[in-house]
């Protein structure tokens, strides 16, 4: 059963063909779901029922903080777990299958970038690589392991040689992805400004208490002048999610066909936001979460387009910090 949703989901190509495999999958949930299951009954929720975006709830991502929130009965893989701040409590997303979480990262970045195997991508993750269940460290192992350059793969001192090598890569026409959290990016930035045209900067997000937070648009300001680059791109994703969402510039970020953001209204988590460009808290639907909860309601603020792509504009007042993501607008 879930073998075929599967391919159906990563075949979604239009809203008709999202919607109908999203309540599949919502009603598989419902049913299948414990911690899912008794949230929708303690709202009064009747599944069958269900038939539209505004009348499923969406589960909280801080209940991953203290639940074990899987879909069927089987044993998970492994499991992703936040970084967090100091003191706070840590999310920890369950896999039962890592290869669905692998399927849906690698199609997602063909889709935005092509082929990883194309690519030399270098990561500049401090802090982050000591951590064995980061999600976002796997991702990028596991995108650095299709390319084929020997430069592939994380830096976490001498940035001196990592220039070197993006600069040798750029200069023989291959390309280049430098991908960081924000700190990393800023140090190298301001410490040596090196000229990276055309190389292809992602941030991740996450200060992690090393500096103040600046805005996104600060940051990119000072890293698209230090780094001679038009835009900087970005890659939003959450411990709770198995796909992510890419921005080329701007700060707007565009998901995959299998993943949907919606906006709530702040002030009444069960109503959604209809109109576009309008402020609110961010919903996730994410198909590829199908072995454990699709529909997530974040502590992130933010607001969707008409053309469907979205913005993130900050954390919830009172909601927890995370450790990535935390730039306010």
């Amino acid at each position: 059963m879930k073998a075929h949703i599967t391919e159906r989901i990563f075949s979604v190509t239009d809203e008709d063909s999202f919607r109908e495999c999203m309540l599949e999958v919502f009603r598989l949930q419902s049913a299948g779901n414990n911690i899912y299951r008794e949230f929708l009954r303690s709202l009064g929720t009747d599944p069958p029922h269900v038939s539209t975006y505004g009348q499923i709830p969406f589960l909280p991502a801080e209940l991953f903080r203290d639940n074990r929130i899987i879909t069927g009965t089987s044993e998970p893989e492994r499991f992703f777990e936040s970084s967090g701040t100091t003191g706070s409590a840590v999310s920890r997303h369950y896999i039962t299958d890592t290869s669905l979480y692998e399927r849906s990262l690698l199609k997602a970045f063909t889709l935005f970038y092509g082929d990883p195997s194309e690519y030399l991508i270098a990561a500049l993750l401090p802090s982050y690589t000591e951590r064995a269940y980061s999600s976002l460290v796997y991702m990028v192992k596991y995108l650095t392991g299709k390319s084929i350059s020997p430069g592939s793969g994380f830096y976490r001192g001498n940035p001196g040689s990592l220039i070197e090598v993006l600069i040798s890569a750029r200069d023989k026409g291959m390309k280049v992805i430098l991908l960081g959290v924000s700190f990393a990016l800023l140090d190298v930035a301001e410490k040596y400004s090196p000229d990276l045209h055309d190389v292809i900067i992602m941030e991740t997000g996450g200060m992690k208490g090393r500096r103040k937070e600046p805005t996104r648009q600060e940051l990119h300001s000072v890293l698209t002048r230090a780094f001679n680059v038009g835009t900087i791109h970005s890659e939003y994703g959450m411990t709770e999610l198995l796909s992510q969402a890419y921005s080329k510039g701007e700060g707007i970020f565009r998901s995959p066909p299998w993943m949907k953001i919606l906006i709530r209204d702040p002030l009444d988590p069960q109503s959604l936001i209809s109109e576009p460009g309008v402020t609110g808290s961010i919903n996730i639907i994410d198909l590829a979460n199908i072995h454990s909860c699709s529909f997530i309601a974040t502590g992130d603020l933010g607001k969707v387009h008409e053309d469907g792509s979205f913005e993130v504009l900050g954390r919830i007042d009172n909601s927890d910090i995370r450790g990535c993501n935390l730039m306010i607008e």
